[in-house]
C-alpha cells in the first residue's frame, strides 16, 4: 500500500515507522529538512521537503496513486486543508487528520461537518485520546496502563510487581493450575528496561512491570492475585484545566460513581473558562506546585492526583509533591519519552504518553479490515492487537499449540461469538474468532501475515 505521511514529528515517525515495518511504500512530508533527513535515513522511507498543504509537494509525493494520506503536522488548519487537496486534487481514497483545535473539534462532533465540504475520513483528536486514557487509568488505579478490547469486555492491565506480591518466583504455568478458572494470562513482562513475551516456565520478580489480558469480570480478581487491590475513587485533583483536563472533568462529572474533583489551573482565563464549563467541580486559579493551593484542593484526602497541563516537568514534579504529601495515587501526562523512565523512581504510579495514544487510534484506523483494534505499549516496543479470523486466514481451523507464533507473540484472549475464553495450546482457532494477541514489535509483521491483515486494509 503506498501511503504519504504529513509531518515527521514524533506522531509521524512512529507511524512511519510502523507502516514502513510493514513493508507499505511510505513517503514522509515536512517543510523541516532535517526531521525529514532523519526519517529517511533511520526509516525505509522517502522524503520530500516542503509544505504538506501545497499541491505540487503533494504530487511530488506521489499523491496521484496513492491509497491513503496521514495529516499529523502541528497545524489544525496544513492537515484539514491537506486533506482537502488530496480530495479535490488528487482524488485520494483515504484521509486521516489530526486535529487539537477544540473549536473545529465541537463543529465535527455536532454534526456541522459535512464530508462534502471537507472530506476527511477519520479525525484523530490527541486531546480527547489523552482524556480517554486518562479515565480509564482513574477507573483503575492498581494498573499504570490499560486499554479495552473485545467491546470493552477485555481489559488489558499493565501492573507493577511490589515485594509483598503473593505469587512472585511462582512459574507461569503453576498459577495457570492454582487458578483454573480466571480468565486472564500474562502476555508481556518488562524486566529491567527489557519487554518480553514470557513462557510457561518463566517465574515473576518483585519490580517486574507485567501486562494481563483479563476478561472484565475477573479484573478485580486477577489484581488481587497479582496483590493488587483496586481501590473506589471517590476524590480526584486535576492539575491543568486545558483540554484534556476539562474533557475529564466534564465525564467526572456524569460518572456513575459520581466522583468528587477539584481543579488547579495557572492561567487565569483558561480557569475562568474551566469554572464556567463545569457544574460540579471547584476550579482554583493559581500553581499546582504550591504546598498551600495543593493543601487548599484537599490533596491529603484525595484518592488521586492526574497532572496533565502541556509542561512534562510541571506534571511530574506537581505528581511527585502530590503523593509526598498524602495523595494515594498519582498520574501525569508526559510527552517526552525520556523521561518515562523516571516514573517509577519518583514514586509515580501511571503516566499518559500522548504519542502512543495517538499513534495507537491511527493505527486502528489504518488496519480497518480484518484488524479491529490496536494499542502500541510503551515507547512502540510492542503491540496488543485485536483482530478477527476469516477463512482465508493461516490460521483458522488451527490449534493454538500448531500455529507458528513468533517468540514474541503470545494469544491473551479470543472471542468465539458472544463466548469469551482464556485460550489453551488445545484451543482451536476458527473462522469468525476474534483474537486479542501480543506482539513484540518486530514480530508484528509475522503476526498481521497470520491473519492476512496487510492485504486488505480497507
Amino acid at each position: 500500500m503506498k501511503i504519504i505521511i504529513c509531518g515527521a514529528g514524533q506522531v509521524g515517525w512512529q507511524i512511519a515507522r510502523h507502516l514502513s515495518g510493514e513493508r507499505n511504500d511510505v513517503t514522509v512530508v515536512d517543510n523541516n529538512a532535517d526531521l525529514v533527513r532523519q526519517a529517511t535515513e533511520v526509516l525505509d522511507v522517502q522524503g520530500i521537503v516542503g509544505h504538506a498543504s501545497y499541491p505540487d509537494i503533494l504530487d511530488r509525493a506521489g499523491a496521484r496513486d496513492v491509497d491513503m494520506i496521514i495529516a499529523a503536522t502541528h497545524s489544525d488548519e496544513v492537515n484539514m486543508v491537506t486533506c482537502q487537496v488530496a480530495h479535490s486534487v488528487f482524488a485520494v481514497p483515504r484521509k486521516i487528520a489530526r486535529l487539537r483545535a477544540q473549536s473545529y473539534l465541537d463543529a465535527i462532533y455536532s454534526d456541522l461537518y459535512r464530508r462534502d465540504h471537507m472530506p476527511i475520513d477519520v479525525v484523530i483528536s490527541p486531546e480527547r485520546e489523552v482524556a480517554e486514557a486518562a479515565l480509564r487509568r482513574l477507573s483503575v488505579p492498581a494498573a499504570f496502563d490499560t486499554h479495552p478490547f473485545l467491546d470493552g469486555m477485555v481489559q488489558l492491565l499493565g501492573i507493577v510487581l511490589d515485594d509483598d506480591c503473593p505469587v512472585l518466583n511462582t512459574p507461569l504455568r503453576q498459577l495457570t493450575d492454582l487458578f483454573s478458572t480466571l480468565r486472564a494470562i500474562v502476555v508481556g513482562v518488562r524486566r529491567k528496561g527489557q519487554l518480553f513475551a514470557p513462557e510457561p516456565g518463566d517465574q515473576l520478580f518483585a519490580g517486574d512491570q507485567i501486562y494481563i489480558v483479563s476478561h472484565r469480570d475477573d479484573m478485580d480478581r486477577a489484581l488481587d492475585i497479582f496483590g493488587k487491590p483496586n481501590p473506589r475513587q471517590e476524590r480526584v485533583v486535576i492539575v491543568g484545566g486545558g483540554n484534556v483536563g476539562l474533557a475529564v472533568a466534564k465525564k467526572l462529572e456524569t460518572s456513575a460513581r459520581r466522583i468528587r474533583s477539584k481543579m488547579i489551573e495557572r492561567d487565569r482565563r483558561a480557569a475562568e473558562r474551566a469554572a464556567d464549563a463545569l457544574e460540579r467541580t471547584i476550579v482554583l486559579n493559581g500553581d499546582g506546585l504550591s504546598h498551600e493551593l495543593l493543601n487548599e484542593a484537599g490533596i491529603t484526602k484525595a484518592d488521586a492526583v492526574l497532572c496533565v497541563t502541556d509542561d512534562d516537568k510541571t506534571n511530574i514534579l506537581s505528581a511527585v509533591r502530590a503523593k509526598q504529601a498524602g495523595c494515594r495515587m498519582s498520574i501525569c501526562l508526559v510527552n517526552d519519552p525520556s523521561l518515562q523512565s523516571l516514573m517509577q523512581p519518583l514514586g509515580i504510579d501511571a503516566y499518559i504518553n500522548p504519542r502512543a495514544t495517538t499513534v495507537s487510534s491511527i493505527l486502528q484506523h489504518i488496519r480497518h479490515g480484518r484488524v479491529r483494534g490496536v494499542y502500541s505499549l510503551g515507547d512502540a516496543e510492542a503491540e496488543v492487537i485485536e483482530a478477527q479470523v476469516l477463512s482465508t486466514s493461516p490460521i483458522a481451523g488451527q490449534l493454538v499449540r500448531e500455529i507458528d507464533f513468533p517468540e514474541g507473540a503470545l494469544v491473551g484472549a479470543v472471542a468465539k461469538g458472544d463466548r469469551i475464553i482464556r485460550p489453551t495450546g488445545a484451543t482451536r482457532i476458527e473462522e469468525g474468532d476474534v483474537i486479542v494477541i501480543f506482539a513484540l514489535a518486530d514480530d508484528v509483521p509475522a503476526v498481521e501475515r497470520l491473519f492476512q491483515v496487510s492485504i486488505d486494509f480497507f
